[in-house]
């Protein structure tokens, strides 16, 4: 199956949705790619504390020119802003943060999800990529995981499967992911349930782009952002 939707969210947008997911009072982990874009769109009102693994604690947002200290960047290796009461340690205490349990919310980037919760997003057969990071690490110790990717690759074919093809990070873990075509939620007995899909998008295409289970009930409302 080719889809070629060219529609639907950018990647701030995206981003933004996601936000919406983060709850008062959160430990929340910010993975490489979209989900670092969520500390942009932390909703007003709400405290969240935002931790990179390489040992940061109350990431604010991506910095203006005039602001940019090359001294501090997230696990991507972009410069970020700190806030108040904000903590720098070491990377192994860090993921004795991660592994304890301690992080309420980890929001991943991934090449595929399958139908089933399982993420693959660390290896590409036969391309050169930066290696798993702390991703392995994040969704074993991680009771809550959204995921922020395409729904379909360049190629226009899924990214949303019944089985991943990929070198699997995790399994049976993802609980939600967030396209830029919709919000599904991965439910216990397998399948993608269908809550929201974006702007201008219809039910019809993401059926198109979903190669997994996609579980449709009832009407499906568009999302606000």
């Amino acid at each position: 199956m080719q889809v070629n939707t060219g529609l639907g969210l950018d990647k701030n947008q995206i981003a933004k949705r996601i936000a919406r997911e983060v709850k008062d009072g959160y430990y929340v982990n910010l993975g490489i790619g979209i989900p670092t874009l969520v500390a942009n769109y932390i909703p007003e009102g709400i405290n969240v504390v935002l931790q990179s693994e390489n040992g940061l604690l109350g990431i604010g947002p991506f910095p203006t020119e005039d602001k940019v200290d090359p001294d501090l960047i997230n696990a991507g290796k972009q410069t970020v802003t700190l806030l108040d009461g904000s903590a720098l340690f070491s990377s192994a205490e860090s993921f004795a943060m991660i592994r304890g349990g301690h992080v309420d919310l980890t929001i991943l980037g991934a090449m595929e999800v399958s139908e089933n919760g399982d993420i693959a997003n660390w290896k590409i057969p036969g391309k050169m990529v930066k290696g798993m990071g702390g991703a392995m690490d994040l969704v074993a110790s991680a009771e809550n995981i959204i995921v922020a990717m395409q729904h379909v690759n360049k190629a226009g074919e899924s990214k949303l499967l019944k089985s991943c093809t990929l070198p699997i990070t995790g399994l049976r873990c993802v609980k939600k992911i967030v396209t830029e075509l919709a919000v599904l939620e991965v439910v216990p007995e397998g399948g993608f349930k269908l809550l929201e899909r974006a702007p201008g998008i219809s039910v019809e295409q993401i059926v198109a782009a979903t190669e997994g289970n996609l579980i449709i009930e009832g009407e499906i409302p568009e999302m606000e952002l």
